[in-house]
């Protein structure tokens, strides 16, 4: 089985113990679903790091140029709140710290994407631009843009829901500026560079991963023919802020004596 076949079937399975042990009612998903893919993983892939939102990181992967990314559950208070399904399972491949193997299951939806067979990107559809917003704390940045753009706003769950859904066409832009791991954005990032949409940092910039630090604020994904567009509001928005930031510096300067 290569990698992205592996990546895909972990994911699925992940999922579905997910929902079997949400229809009993039961706790620690989370947990639960980490043993497993951990397991399956040390076993399958031994001389490969792991990176996982629920274990402790052990800085022993900076020294492995291969290294599995997850996160067994994304979207915990979606999970939380059955029939939800905007949550996920994603299961990510860094090589040389690029993302280049991901797969994102969405186990209520009943669905895998995965860069092993990249999901056919839809056509645009018409009408302004539909930016995917967190459904309980979207960042100020990403409301900004959303105005700026004149854009409407989708709000939905997890991250890996937010970005499978610029994928799979039912939104054209998914940023987020109010802070992420690597866990978070590695598998969606794969899997929508594979489909050909854009991926970057809000500021144009590549997503490294498997760096010491994963804490990895931002996440640009959206429809190739908008990503010139889109950035370019950033950058504005990014120097504004800049530049009042400067003016209120200078306005509580230490008077000279």
């Amino acid at each position: 089985m290569n990698d992205h076949e592996l990546a895909a079937t972990l994911a699925e399975q992940a999922g579905k113990l997910l929902l079997a042990i949400r229809a009993q009612g039961g706790a620690a998903g989370d947990e639960q679903s980490n043993r497993f893919l951990l397991d399956q993983l040390r076993l399958v892939r031994p001389n490969d790091a792991i990176l996982s939102e629920e274990s402790p990181d052990d800085q022993v992967r900076a020294e492995h140029s291969r290294v599995w990314i997850i996160d067994p559950l994304d979207g915990t208070r979606e999970y939380g709140e059955p029939p939800r399904d905007d949550w996920a399972v994603h299961v990510a491949l860094a090589v040389d710290g690029e993302a280049v193997v991901g797969a994102v299951a969405l186990p209520a939806a009943g669905l895998v994407l995965h860069t092993g067979q990249p999901p056919e990107l839809a056509p645009p559809a018409p009408g302004p631009l539909r930016v995917a917003v967190s459904r309980s704390r979207p960042s100020r940045e990403v409301m900004q843009l959303t105005a700026a753009l004149s854009a409407k706003p989708v709000p939905m769950g997890s991250a890996g829901a937010k970005a499978m859904a610029v994928v799979r066409g039912e939104v054209d832009v998914y940023a987020h500026s109010g802070g992420q791991y690597e866990w978070d954005s590695c598998a969606p990032v794969a899997v929508a560079a594979a489909a050909g949409l854009h991926v970057s940092r809000l500021d144009g910039t590549p997503l490294r991963y498997n760096r010491p630090d994963p804490y990895l604020p931002d996440v640009l994904i959206c429809r190739p023919e908008s990503a010139d567009l889109v950035l370019n509001v950033l950058h504005l928005g990014v120097s504004h802020a800049h530049h009042r930031n400067q003016s209120a510096a200078g306005q509580h300067r230490p008077r000279s004596r």
